[in-house]
């Protein structure tokens, strides 16, 4: 009798303990969830996609409405792609004006060891057609934001927006002019340099849409308005092809590097001092100021 009422509890114990294990599994499976499983499974594929890795280069600052926005739309994007990349958001820190170029030019320095080509990308242009490709230029410079298709710019030597270069060709150009404080013109200038490289510029083609449903334009002038300022000579130096500056001399603090997650996207978030030669470029401030300052 004893020895029934030992198999009875030993068995009562094993059904206690099966019945917990899975409690502790189910627990367990609702906790996680399916974006991570997914997670997983592009980093497994990702091997299969190709030898090349894109820098998706983001020049920012004080867009954060539109960066949470543009980082897991363009990661989505491109892994649908199957196309592997790095998001490098270059935040400016200092009190200078927006230089992107610069910015530019930073990024493509710290991301070249690990990327094998970059995409020059505004972070308030998303694509929305799937045909844009952003697949190894490896023939030219492919301007993904073509003017056929931009929702603003359509002037035929626009090379803004999103464009995708080839760390060779990036270099052989010597990235972007470091004159442009403030908004506009340093695409104008790149396109000269592309062009007296003769690298060949291609676009989309045969996408089946238009300015309206190609791309999606984040950016609202109401509320951010644009530094347009023209300030001492500026106006005069920045029409014309600067042979003096670019991704050699750019100068800078690293101040600081975070990897973050938005919506389960990476990005690497790279703080970044802008240093201005003031004897090339004294309009780098927001005021007119002190025009006596020496280069640092």
């Amino acid at each position: 009798m004893g020895s029934m009422k030992r198999i009875i509890a030993g068995l009562l114990f094993l059904l206690a303990s099966s019945v917990i294990t899975s409690l502790v599994l189910a627990i367990f499976s609702l906790s996680t969830n399916c974006p991570q499983t997914t997670i997983y499974k592009i980093e497994n594929e990702q091997s299969s996609w190709g030898p090349h890795r894109l820098a998706v280069i983001v020049p920012f600052r004080d867009r954060f409405e539109e960066l949470l926005q543009f980082v897991p739309h363009i990661h989505h994007f491109l892994n649908e792609q199957k196309i592997k990349h790095t998001i490098y958001v270059i935040n400016q820190v200092d009190k200078l004006r927006f230089n992107r170029a610069s910015l530019i030019n930073v990024g493509h320095l710290l991301s070249r060891k690990d990327c094998d080509y970059l995409a020059m990308h505004d972070v308030d242009l998303l694509p929305l057609n799937p045909k844009l490709n952003y697949s190894y230029p490896e023939n030219g410079p492919f301007h993904v934001a073509s003017p056929e298709f931009h929702p603003k710019y359509h002037y035929s030597t626009f090379v803004g927006g999103i464009l995708l270069l080839t760390r060779e060709q990036f270099e052989l150009v010597n990235g972007l002019s470091n004159r442009y404080w403030g908004w506009g013109l340093e695409d104008d200038e790149f396109f000269a340099r592309m062009k007296e490289a003769k690298l060949n510029i291609s676009r989309p083609h045969n996408i089946n849409s238009g300015i309206h449903n190609t791309f999606r334009h984040l950016h609202d002038r109401s509320i951010r308005r644009r530094d347009t300022a023209r300030l001492f000579n500026q106006k005069e130096a920045t029409r014309k092809r600067d042979r003096l500056t670019g991704l050699a001399d750019v100068q800078y603090d690293l101040v600081s590097t975070q990897h973050i997650t938005i919506d389960l996207a990476p990005i690497i978030l790279h703080n970044i001092k802008l240093i201005c030669n003031y004897s090339l470029t004294p309009w780098c401030e927001h005021k007119t100021g002190n025009t006596k300052k020496v280069a640092k």
